[in-house]
């Protein structure tokens, strides 16, 4: 165990050791399951959630980290890890163990085991949010890691994913965020029928990113304008979305988009206008897009 200020613990050098090997289990998803921890790989990712938990401490909840590993080297270059991470374990490991732990091929110095927040949706919609990503059957960690982090920059609210979607403590999807897991809160394998309508009780409108939509961003973004500029401008007789109110952005498989029932739920379906030759928007980038319209709109 390393503590700043104290003589570290002797070295952690077998790869075989028993901790080591924990550790490597999850990246598994059963393993996850039943340990309700996963692994946060890399300086950025266990330096957001470093600063988790000691929010999480200072507010009396249970803390997110529960141990980490580091070698000297990487303490070295970054010293202010090892301040992060007092009151926490965080033990000294060679390079041959924390590959044997970590899921990358060159893993960057330092894991961390950290515990799955697993807010409610009830709580999540009580909280009163104004913006929030849901992820449809999304299945790519990768696509899944970018509409969150694109949810945190957008100053989301929380980020929701559907029955069927991808596990997002799978150490490809929590790379994919780099650190914006431990930001806002994540409900996951929520039942669509049992989202769509909490959102509607909550009177939350649900806007479906669909390519096909009768609705076009620019044109809503172009409303939201007109309003904050010139109020009462516009008129009484617009009758699409406007971005500046409680929203839910629902974003669908990679493959299919929205299902039928998944765009029916919605109360208007928006398409992102493609100007060039593109077919369509990959959906991490098309949520990127409307995250951020979203957030302009509600914060100017």
């Amino acid at each position: 165990m390393f503590d700043a200020g104290r003589s570290p613990a002797p070295l952690m050098s077998n790869p075989r050791a028993d901790r080591v090997k924990e550790a490597a289990k999850l990246a598994g998803r059963s393993a996850r399951l039943k340990t309700g921890l996963f692994l946060a790989e890399g300086p950025q990712a266990v330096r957001e959630a470093l600063v988790a938990h000691r929010h999480a401490v200072e507010a009396g909840l249970p803390g997110v980290v529960v141990e980490a590993y580091a070698t000297e080297a990487c303490l070295q270059r970054l010293p202010e890890l090892a301040g992060l991470a007092a009151g926490t374990t965080l033990r000294l490991a060679t390079d041959e163990v924390l590959a044997a732990m970590a899921d990358t091929v060159s893993p960057q110095g330092i894991v961390a085991v950290c515990r799955i927040q697993s807010p409610s949706l009830q709580d999540v919609l009580a909280a009163g949010p104004k913006l929030i990503a849901v992820m449809c059957e999304v299945r790519d960690p990768g696509n899944a890691g970018t509409i969150l982090r694109a949810a945190d920059s957008a100053g989301a609210d929380a980020v929701v994913l559907t029955a069927s979607s991808v596990d997002i403590h799978n150490p490809k999807a929590v790379r994919s965020t780099v650190g914006s897991l431990f930001h806002l809160p994540v409900v996951s394998g929520v039942e669509f029928a049992e989202l769509a309508a909490a959102l509607r009780q909550g009177g939350i409108t649900i806007l479906a990113a669909d390519g096909y939509g009768s609705q076009d961003l620019d044109a809503l973004q172009d409303e939201s304008a007109v309003r904050r500029l010139a109020p009462g401008a516009e008129g009484e007789g617009t009758s699409g979305p406007r971005l500046e109110n409680q929203t839910a952005w629902l974003f669908g498989n990679e493959a299919q988009g929205l299902s039928e029932a998944e765009l029916a739920a919605a109360d208007f379906r928006v398409a992102v206008p493609v100007y060039g030759q593109a077919e369509s928007l990959n959906v991490g980038t098309a949520a990127t897009v409307c995250l951020y319209a979203s957030a302009r709109a509600q914060n100017r």
